[in-house]
């Protein structure tokens, strides 16, 4: 279980604190897909980096009994002066994992050839989408934490990528922050809809894509 606690987060800029989000509280069970919803600049983002690990929050905490991704497609955890294949050696390091196996799997789905040779920081913004999502799903977890990421690529990618997530790993616990009503009806039985920082939990995901609309 991943469980959210009164989660508030506030970050500092130019003397002012500005609030992301303000007593968030949710948990989520084995093999669940919950929902974020909200309109730009309603926290998604910020609460997914938080279930991540890349920020702490300002007050509250996340307890979790089940291991979950990086969120899905962060660019910002890479060495950008490493090579894609140092960075895929550091990566099975820390989770244990034979390089080789991870190497495979990271070159068959990013395809990126010769440029895993390359440093990160050389990488387009779509060479470095395709290769944090592929080493993302290279590495098995109880849960997946998506913001977007399945619609970046051309539409051969996201096919890939949709399969991958939601054919080939189906009994995985899934926190998807999205736009595209379509997958969010399709895969998630609660939605979290986020408006000024306060989330609001939906059993019913219909209810929740309209309560979403009409903010």
């Amino acid at each position: 279980m991943i469980r959210a606690v009164e989660v508030t987060k506030e970050y500092r800029t130019e003397g002012r604190s500005h609030r992301a989000l303000s007593g968030v509280s949710f948990s989520i069970a084995r093999g669940e897909k919950l929902a974020i919803l909200g309109r730009n600049g309603a926290g998604k983002s910020t609460l997914i980096r938080l279930l991540g690990g890349v920020e702490l929050p300002t007050s509250g905490k996340i307890e979790q009994t089940m291991s979950s991704s990086w969120p899905l497609g962060l660019q910002g955890g890479f060495q950008g002066s490493l090579t894609g294949n140092d960075n895929i050696r550091f990566i099975a390091r820390i989770y244990n994992r034979q390089f080789q196996q991870v190497k495979d799997y990271v070159e068959d789905f990013a395809e990126l050839g010769k440029f895993l040779s390359e440093p990160v920081k050389t990488y387009s913004l779509g060479m470095r989408a395709r290769f944090a999502f592929a080493l993302s799903l290279a590495i098995d977890f109880d849960c997946y934490l998506i913001d977007e990421i399945i619609a970046a690529g051309d539409q051969r990618f996201q096919r890939r990528s949709h399969d991958e997530l939601f054919e080939k790993r189906a009994n995985s616990s899934m926190i998807l922050a999205s736009h595209i009503v379509e997958i969010v009806k399709s895969y998630c039985s609660r939605a979290l809809v986020l408006h000024h920082g306060r989330g609001s939990l939906f059993d019913d995901v219909d209810l929740a894509v309209r309560v979403c609309n009409d903010l």
